[in-house]
């Protein structure tokens, strides 16, 4: 068990960059170079990961009609069967490697979703440097057994998931040899709602189960993943596409790269942001503690006379005593002439 893990040459957890994922998913087209396109700009727009889906639509389902088999809820691909959208969906198999080569020479890690036991065989013979699991496979305990037992490292999605089915998803993947694991929020919905987000489960993550926590985004735009790095969030992964007029199954719920660009900024910003427990003067602070206020004669004063609020006051600029001392001094006279305008110090009075 631990609080880090690394893919590729990169540490991820507290204290270290946050890992940012691009999902090429569907968005490819079923065109492989317009897939190369979509790693290229991904690299452009600051990613450190592609990540891919590796099934067919025979490893996911069945070619059936029934109504079970066709998709509801009020989803973005109500009406289809979940084979037909599967068969539009996959990313052609012998494209991996491909794509792997083609990231890796952009200095991007690539790694992939696997959805059947073959698939992990597939991308274990392509040597990925770890595995995702997707929220909907977190219940499928054997297919994660079998990522385990490589000793790559896991990143798991907890959409839909219960704390339990989460703990036994977590117990399972370290019984079969995981000891890097990675959980990230994620909320099922395609596009998802900020008010569905409840980012607060982020940090929970990781101090219930020991381990970096993240966020698999399906919000619009970069407040949902930004907001999820002040709150400790590790890796943030988001669907990639060239263009939303693109069709595809995720396109509407994509970021173009101009998107995850600001995105990657934005993320960069609040990670400088955060910083650490600090209170007092910060370097750009020094230059204006003069603007604070402090005690200054406000009139001529001889040697001997007292000081008093006619004569005395708090003002600006932050070059004589602390306000806190004015009480303490009204009353007390000065050993020497105070012209207007002298900021006080304790030299100056007995």
């Amino acid at each position: 068990m631990g609080t880090e893990i690394t893919i590729g040459t990169q540490r991820i957890g507290a204290g270290h960059p946050v890992y940012i994922i691009a999902e090429l998913s569907a968005n490819h087209g079923q065109d492989f170079d317009h897939a190369v396109r979509l790693i290229e700009a991904a690299k452009l727009a600051g990613a450190n990961a592609i990540k891919l889906q590796t099934y067919t639509a025979d490893t996911l389902t069945i070619d059936c009609d029934r109504p079970e088999f066709r998709v509801g809820g009020g989803t973005l691909w109500d009406g289809r069967t979940l084979y037909d959208l599967y068969s539009e969906a996959s990313t052609p198999w012998d494209w991996h490697p491909q794509l792997k080569n083609v990231a890796n020479s952009l200095g991007l890690e690539l790694f992939s979703s696997p959805f059947d036991p073959t698939a992990v065989d597939f991308l274990e013979q392509m040597g990925v440097p770890a595995y995702k699991v997707a929220s909907f496979e977190l219940v499928d305990i054997p297919l994660i057994e079998k990522m385990a037992r490589t000793g790559k490292p896991l990143i798991m999605s907890t959409g839909m998931a219960t704390i339990a089915e989460i703990s036994d998803a977590v117990e399972a993947a370290r019984q079969s040899g995981a000891v890097e694991i990675a959980l990230l929020k994620c909320t099922s919905g395609y596009p998802a709602a900020p008010e569905e987000m409840n980012l607060r489960t982020i940090p929970h993550l990781s101090e219930a189960f020991r381990v970096p926590a993240g966020l698999s985004d399906h919000t619009m735009g970069a407040a949902v993943p930004i907001a999820a790095v002040t709150l400790g969030a590790c890796i943030i992964e988001k669907h990639f596409t060239l263009s939303r007029s693109n069709p595809g199954p995720d396109s509407d719920f994509s970021m173009e790269p101009h998107e995850f660009q600001a995105m990657v900024e934005g993320v960069r910003m609040a990670e400088r942001a955060l910083g650490q427990v600090h209170y007092g003067l910060s370097i750009k602070d020094r230059s204006s503690r003069v603007f604070r206020r402090s005690l200054y004669i406000t009139q001529d004063l001889k040697a001997g006379e007292s000081l008093s609020e006619a004569n005395l006051r708090s003002i600006r600029p932050g070059n004589g005593l602390a306000p806190k001392f004015l009480k303490e001094i009204l009353g007390r006279r000065a050993v020497v002439d105070l012209p207007r305008g002298t900021p006080l110090e304790w030299k100056h009075i007995h």
